[in-house]
């Protein structure tokens, strides 16, 4: 008897476990400064509340992410988040029972969704035609210039201001590689979309059929002739050694921080590297063409947001719901907006941000909003979609790789990336 009363006893001496939190896995895309803030608002998130552990995991570069999610989706190991940048909206959206519509999620999740407190220019790209929010706009951009304030002093250009129009930027670039103030006058991130789609759309040319695809199924416009000029424009400096292809996606960035170019075109939330190179750095608005009509006219977003699988339990949906109604917080979007430079996506965030006098203190950190929300959008700029966009995506940078190695010229790259793609396209819908 003594025995048992001594084991009962060293038995409730023993600590009690802590219920185990539901753990929500996030599958996302960011290196460097992005990936330090991604790392700060998931440990926010958990140590506010004792139910749920957001758990970030680094899966690559956004197409290597996005192809990450489907092989696991299609093995039945998908994450309950995953980030997916703007091009694979289309892929996802017709991805039927794979997802969750996030204002679905809030709802069942017990939060009062109000999608007028997002900006409208950035949850209408993530929405049904009928309005319905289907992913959450993490980190939302808009590509603006940037330019090294010692390299334009050097090569005798004004620092106080960038060029805005290409004409300009094609001058100042020639400038910069003539006066030896650096090796490369120019070099730009994501051909695709900073010169082709946002190119359409900064100066209201048309990227393809039915409203660039969001009323159906596109064609390809991308061989119009105020492309065919830009893109010409763009070989020729390459011929001359005064623009540097970097690569696909945000290579060239490293091509501006490292000193090699004075000028680079890139997403707005490529800011976080530029600030922590340490680089006496300057902020303009995306170039437009000064022939095109109406331009400059609006700016698309890109950047991604963040998809809720399909299938998961209600708990996992509990708790990424909680995830989202925390991220909506006007605190965490303007840490992410002032941290990373993507927009902030509520418009609280975004008159919390005006009213602490931080465009004042940091110039041209409020030029990516303004572009995208300066005018009202055109059927050429309110974004584009294909079922296929990453494929149409590689497409287009092969015949622009050809085109840059002198393999051809604009024309001919314009011509094959549109009947290639258009192609693709009919091949996606079953055409």
């Amino acid at each position: 008897m003594q025995r048992t009363v001594f084991w009962l006893a060293g038995l409730m001496a023993l600590p009690v476990a802590a219920e185990a939190k539901t753990e929500i896995s996030w599958w996302h895309a960011m290196t460097g400064a992005n990936a330090e803030v991604v790392t700060k608002i998931a440990s926010d998130f958990n140590a506010s509340q004792e139910d749920y552990e957001v758990k970030p995991v680094f899966k690559g570069t956004y197409p290597e992410t996005l192809n990450a999610g489907i092989a696991a989706f299609r093995a039945g190991q998908a994450p309950d988040i995953i980030q997916v940048f703007d091009v694979g909206t289309g892929v996802m959206m017709g991805a039927q029972g794979a997802i969750k519509p996030v204002a679905e999620v809030l709802k069942e999740g017990g939060y009062d969704f109000d999608k007028s407190q997002y900006l409208p220019g950035i949850v209408g790209y993530y929405s049904t035609p009928e309005g319905e929010m289907l992913s959450f706009p993490y980190n939302s951009s808009s590509p603006i210039l940037y330019y090294n304030k010692d390299i334009f002093e050097k090569a005798g250009l004004d620092v106080e201001n960038p060029p805005k129009t290409w004409a300009e930027v094609w001058t100042a670039a020639r400038k910069i590689k003539e006066s030896g103030a650096a090796s490369c006058g120019y070099t730009s991130t994501w051909l695709t979309w900073i010169h082709t789609e946002n190119f359409a759309a900064w100066n209201n040319v048309s990227w393809a059929t039915n409203e660039n695809g969001l009323a159906g199924t596109p064609e390809l416009k991308i061989d119009g002739p105020l492309f065919v000029k830009h893109f010409q424009e763009l070989a020729d400096l390459a011929k001359e050694g005064v623009f540097v292809y970097g690569g696909r996606t945000s290579e060239a960035k490293q091509n501006f921080t490292s000193g090699e170019c004075g000028i680079l075109t890139e997403s707005s939330g490529g800011l976080g590297d530029i600030v922590k190179s340490g680089m006496n750095y300057g902020i303009g608005q995306l170039p437009y063409d000064e022939t095109a009509e109406g331009a400059p006219q609006n700016t698309t977003p890109g950047g991604a947001s963040l998809w809720v699988m399909g299938g998961m339990s209600d708990e996992t949906y509990k708790g990424v719901a909680a995830f989202f109604n925390f991220l909506s917080q006007t605190e965490v979007q303007q840490y992410l907006h002032e941290q990373s430079g993507y927009l902030p996506v509520t418009m609280a965030a975004y008159e919390a941000t005006k009213a602490s006098d931080f465009y004042q203190k940091n110039p041209g950190r409020e030029t990516p909003i303004l572009q995208m929300m300066g005018k009202p959008p055109t059927e050429n700029s309110k974004g584009v979609r294909a079922p296929n966009l990453p494929q149409l995506r590689d497409i287009q940078n092969e015949e622009y790789e050809k085109m840059l190695a002198g393999q051809q010229d604009a024309a001919t790259a314009l011509k094959n990336a549109a009947e290639r793609g258009n192609a693709a396209i009919k091949e996606a819908v079953g055409g």
